[in-house]
């Protein structure tokens, strides 16, 4: 009988965090989901609401301008964890990137005090220097990934050495129990100031990036690399096409190549991951190198595997026309959703 019982609340609990909150939000399990899902996300601001006198939180604290507080801090938790379950399809994704995350106690309490906690996620983490105290991160499975080594790249700006900005993480690990797989967690500089003045910022951090992909590829054969990251750039501006020298893909394949599986999402499909002033942009991108596009690899993906995880609750109606992100604060009203940015995510197969 005890046994029974205990299955039972085992089920329950399952359905909780499944399959209610997908049920609410229309979710994707209809899509074959690959063997490995993994997925990228801009949370915005998921701070804490403790004050650090060494970062720029004060906004989001309780006595902030914007009157920050635990509820809407642990709402905001659950919104997030509602997306990434949501995104996991039956399972969770077994790699998570994230950015706009305060610090390693944000991503504990994301991971220990949601219903992921059922999930077991394990984090890798660095605190950058960063003037908002925003930094990357990554969630991981640890039953389908497992970390060797992971390096946080400052990216100084020579001209400016005064302007502090978030780390690219590289994460070297196995998937697959024996497929090493190299994974770039990225959060370019912003457009502040306007998209022309602050592009070489970006240009400069993409050429920073591609020296550590170019550093992979004359040391490893057929390397399996993956870079995610909100790029503050679309897949056709020049520090995507120009510095980081990705490629459209193609028949010809070349695995020492960096494909830019989002560019085909943004040009042909007209798809974006933010609203700014009426217009989608796609700064949320998936790029790979060119061997995990062979299917005689052990593990492998192909463009279509790439998406945006566009879902109605995540939406709402522009008053200007359309729809537009259901974001957590606008201006300085709250409002309790996501983020100003939707999610992406890729399945990777096994052979």
């Amino acid at each position: 009988m005890i046994f029974i019982l205990l299955m039972r609340s085992s089920f329950i609990f399952f359905f909780i965090i499944v399959f209610i909150p997908c049920i609410a939000q229309k979710k994707i399990s209809a899509e074959k989901r690959g063997d490995y899902r993994l997925m990228f996300y801009n949370v915005e601001n998921l701070f804490d609401i403790y004050d650090d006198p060494f970062k720029g939180d004060d906004d989001f604290t309780p006595g902030g301008k914007n009157t920050w507080n635990y509820d809407r801090y642990q709402n905001k938790l659950n919104n997030v964890y509602k997306v990434i379950i949501a995104i996991g399809g039956w399972t969770p994704p077994e790699i998570i990137g994230l950015c706009e995350v305060e610090n390693r106690k944000v991503l504990n309490d994301l991971i220990e005090n949601t219903p992921l906690k059922k999930a077991g996620y394990e984090i890798v983490h660095k605190e950058s220097p960063d003037e908002r105290g925003i930094d990357v991160a990554l969630l991981y499975l640890k039953k389908k990934f497992k970390p060797l080594s992971y390096q946080a790249i400052p990216v100084n700006f020579p001209d400016d050495p005064r302007d502090k900005t978030r780390d690219i993480l590289m994460i070297k690990g196995i998937i697959n129990k024996r497929d090493t797989l190299y994974v770039f967690i990225n959060h370019f500089p912003s457009r502040s100031g306007g998209q022309a003045r602050s592009e070489p910022k970006r240009m400069y951090t993409a050429s920073l990036l591609r020296g550590k992909v170019d550093s992979i590829f004359a040391c490893t054969v057929n390397p399996g690399i993956i870079i995610m990251g909100d790029l503050n750039d679309d897949p056709d501006n020049r520090s995507i096409m120009e510095s980081l020298k990705v490629k459209i893909t193609s028949d010809n394949i070349v695995h020492e190549e960096l494909y830019n599986l989002s560019y085909r999402l943004f040009k042909e499909k007209k798809l974006g991951t933010l609203k700014y002033r009426g217009k989608w942009n796609l700064f949320d991108q998936i790029i790979i190198s060119g061997s995990l596009l062979d299917k005689d690899r052990a593990v492998y993906t192909s463009e279509p595997d790439a998406h945006i995880f566009k879902q109605d609750n995540l939406l709402e109606k522009d008053p200007d026309g359309g729809m537009q992100l259901k974001r957590t604060y606008e201006g300085l009203k709250y409002k309790g959703g996501f983020s100003d940015h939707l999610p992406v995510y890729l399945d990777l197969w096994k052979r």
